[in-house]
């Protein structure tokens, strides 16, 4: 599950030995409380070791069962700077959707299901859901690997740009819609999950009220939510650090479309405030880099490093150039000096993952 992607296998940063279970628990156990730092002089990480990729559990097939509600223009896309962004409701969402985007969005699906024991949820829906909504699924992965893990339950993905897979489990299928706008379904949900969201949503109190009304009574909400600033536990990460300096200004330049990238902290009370109860928040460390010592958060480490570094390209386009008004030149100076401090293997740094879930009242 860890390194499967419904729409391809890129290359990725591996073990070479599979996980044990103990390796998972311990992986858990330490991002919940504190990471094991490696010793740098007695192991080689095992970069690109030569092991082949896992083969694929899916392949297109222009007769797949999946539902995709698509128009001409919802498939039109805007191109600026080299990056591909949606159509669809266009300046929604200031990411891209290229396929460089899209091989990021797996590898943080990876990251997330490693640090947290390869669960791809907490919220306690039981064995048999009927109903999971996904809400800026983007490629897709976590309602495939939902729709595997609960094949009696109907798994929907929402998106803005239609670049989900095209062969799925039958009880997965997909559609274009701004979540941010009313919400049409044929019937409520057991499940509405959304992980990664900063980015995108600017009203969260909207969205909240929706969720709300489109879940069973006694049912749940789950929200991921990375805080977007590192940190460290051992003093290894300098008042000056260059990709902390990065860091400050990309939260500068995407609150000008109206994103906060610092939401993870009030994820919790705004649950509260939208009504629902029973709110449960998990924090979880996940490391950035390659220094950890334990294997899975290891791993996690290096899909957190090559997401970080192959969104510099997405940032110098979009909350520096548009957002802060830099030119290109400043930009590409500054996430030099960015990238380079982000590799440095003497920094033990690492981002905080929310996990939070809150109940519908049953009543």
């Amino acid at each position: 599950m860890i390194t499967s992607s419904p729409r391809s296998h890129a290359s990725s940063p591996g073990d070479r030995q599979p996980a044990t279970d103990e390796d998972v628990a311990a992986a858990a156990e330490q991002a919940r409380t504190q990471i094991e730092v490696e010793d740098w002089e007695n192991d080689d990480y095992g970069f690109n070791d030569g092991a082949s990729e896992a083969e694929s559990g899916y392949s297109s097939d222009d007769g797949a069962s999946v539902t995709t509600s698509v128009s001409s223009s919802v498939r039109d896309y805007v191109f600026e700077n080299g990056r591909r962004y949606h159509r669809y409701c266009e300046g929604r969402y200031s990411l891209p959707n290229d396929e460089q985007e899209q091989d990021r969005e797996d590898m943080k699906h990876a990251m997330t299901v490693a640090v947290c024991g390869d669960k791809l949820h907490f919220a306690p829906i039981g064995d048999c859901p009927g109903r999971i909504l996904d809400l800026g699924t983007g490629t897709g992965i976590w309602c495939v690997d939902m729709g595997d893990a609960y094949p009696s339950a109907e798994v929907i993905g929402v998106d803005l740009s239609p670049i989900q897979p095209t062969f799925v489990p039958p009880n997965v299928r997909f559609l274009i819609d701004d979540i941010e706008s009313d919400w049409v379904y044929s019937a409520p949900f057991d499940l509405i999950h959304l992980r990664a969201m900063a980015p995108a949503i600017r009203n969260w109190e909207k969205m909240l009220a929706s969720a709300y009304d489109w879940l069973k009574p006694g049912a749940y909400i789950e929200l991921q939510e990375l805080d977007f600033y590192p940190q460290s536990d051992d003093g290894s990460m300098p008042d000056d650090w260059g990709y902390m300096q990065y860091t400050r200004a990309c939260r500068e330049g995407f609150g000008k479309f109206g994103a906060d990238f610092h939401v993870a902290h009030s994820i919790a009370a705004k649950l509260r405030n939208a009504g629902f109860v029973n709110v449960i928040e998990q924090k979880i460390k996940v490391p950035l880099g390659a220094w950890a010592k334990n294997k899975l958060l290891r791993t996690a480490g290096l899909y957190m490093q090559a997401a970080v570094i192959d969104a510099f390209s997405m940032a110098a386009a979009g909350p520096l150039q548009r957002g802060l008004g830099w030119s290109k030149e400043e930009a590409e100076v500054f996430i030099a000096h960015a990238r380079k401090a982000v590799k440095d293997p003497k920094v033990h740094a690492y981002y905080t993952l929310h996990m939070v879930y809150g109940q519908r009242p049953a009543s």
